[in-house]
């Protein structure tokens, strides 16, 4: 067992992936390589139990620029950890098995990387936006639970969602006729195409409209309306690109205008766990519920996410019902051109139980989100200071 120790030099992320030397250095000595970026990159000495067979390890040095055939090898043990920072004091790490993509484009850090436990896992800004090996469950909670309330769903509007799982599981339902994919975002969304091969098939779809553009933008400008509206946002985090997309003055002046009578709009709302809920779980939830009559809350455990994470989804008519198990289970069967993987009517049921301690957090808030008062969680974007001056000349102007 080689005791590690921590090297003294910090370097950002940029400069680590530079550094095969350095880091083929730290892997053969058990350094600790440290980051001041999201998400950090580290070199961390692990020694496996003394139960593993030796014909279970894998022996080699790590180079930082090692192609997609190589994969992030070890040493006596050692890994290629990725570390990301859940909260200030919270941190977790995984393995890295190849670094597939890095890249930086004008609104966030985009990495794509195949990980040990999650397959490959697409980053952005630091922070996990999916992985292989539960993506299915995102999403199909964000897209079905709103197709399948409304009766008759034909055309879509998704807001961000730009590595196209989104699309694919709205153009599961035979009757949807349109999608429109606006993601801000070019790099994402031609690196998916690309690269994610569960999604080719949703890209050359020829009900996709794909455009590159601020969502409001095009939402506003928009001369249809739209049966459902998706918001497959990145995470509000302070000098992101979307957090004016969560706000009171968004859903009340663009979201519901823009919704067909009988609408229903979905977004995704961060963090929904017993500590994390109020983080912006339920200020959503709570704005919401001053543009729509009704508003259900629902979330359940990502495992790739280290939490629970919850949507929140919006009816534009108070006649409007929360569906039961067996009339979503009749929907599916009838609707789908393919059987799901996570979602029925037994889960939906599951998930929109929240526990009481979050159902009492969602009864207490009473923070709505507004651009002059918005919430953001844990995190921090690529250009903070250039897009808060332009939010404050917004808002001024």
């Amino acid at each position: 067992t080689i005791a590690p120790f921590v090297f003294g030099s910090v370097v950002s992320a940029d400069e680590f992936y530079s550094f095969d030397v350095f880091a083929t250095f730290a892997t053969h000595h058990g350094c600790v390589l440290g980051s001041t970026a999201d998400p950090s990159i580290v070199l961390k000495s692990w020694t496996k139990q003394r139960r593993e067979k030796p014909k279970d390890r894998h022996v080699g040095a790590v180079s930082a620029k090692a192609g997609p055939q190589k994969r992030a090898a070890m040493d006596g043990g050692k890994r290629l950890w990725l570390e990301e920072s859940i909260q200030e004091d919270l941190k977790w790490m995984y393995t890295v098995d190849n670094i597939l993509h890095k890249e930086k484009s004008k609104f966030q850090d985009v990495e794509l990387i195949e990980s040990g436990p999650f397959g490959k896992v697409l980053l952005l800004d630091g922070k996990l936006q999916s992985a292989e090996a539960d993506e299915f469950v995102y999403h199909e909670s964000l897209v079905h639970p709103a197709l399948l309330h409304h009766p008759n769903p034909k055309k879509v509007f998704i807001m961000g969602g730009g590595e196209g799982s989104t699309a694919r599981e709205v153009l599961l339902h035979k009757s949807v006729e349109k999608v429109v994919m606006v993601d801000i975002d070019e790099v994402v969304v031609q690196f998916c195409k690309k690269h994610l091969d569960a999604n080719h098939e949703a890209f050359e779809d020829p009900r996709l409209k794909i455009m590159i553009s601020d969502a409001r933008k095009e939402l506003i400008e928009s001369v249809e309306d739209f049966d459902v509206i998706i918001g497959d946002l990145a995470d509000p985090v302070y000098g992101g690109p979307c957090y004016q997309l969560y706000t009171q003055e968004f859903y009340e002046t663009v979201v519901k205008k823009k919704l067909n009578p009988g609408g229903i709009f979905v977004t995704q709302s961060g963090p929904g766990g017993v500590l994390s809920h109020t983080e912006v779980f339920t200020s959503i939830n709570r704005t919401l519920a001053t543009v729509f009559p009704t508003v259900i809350g629902y979330a359940t455990h990502l495992p790739s996410f280290a939490d629970t994470w919850s949507w929140n989804m919006a009816f534009m008519s108070p006649e409007q019902k929360f569906l039961g198990a067996d009339e979503m289970d009749a929907r599916i069967s009838v609707r789908l051109s393919k059987e799901l993987g996570f979602l029925d009517g037994a889960t939906m049921q599951s998930i929109a139980s929240l526990n009481k301690h979050v159902r009492r957090g969602i009864e207490k808030e009473e923070h709505i989100y507004t651009l002059e008062n918005p919430k953001f969680i844990h995190g921090q974007g690529l250009q903070q200071e250039k897009f808060l001056e332009e939010q404050r000349n917004s808002i001024q102007g």
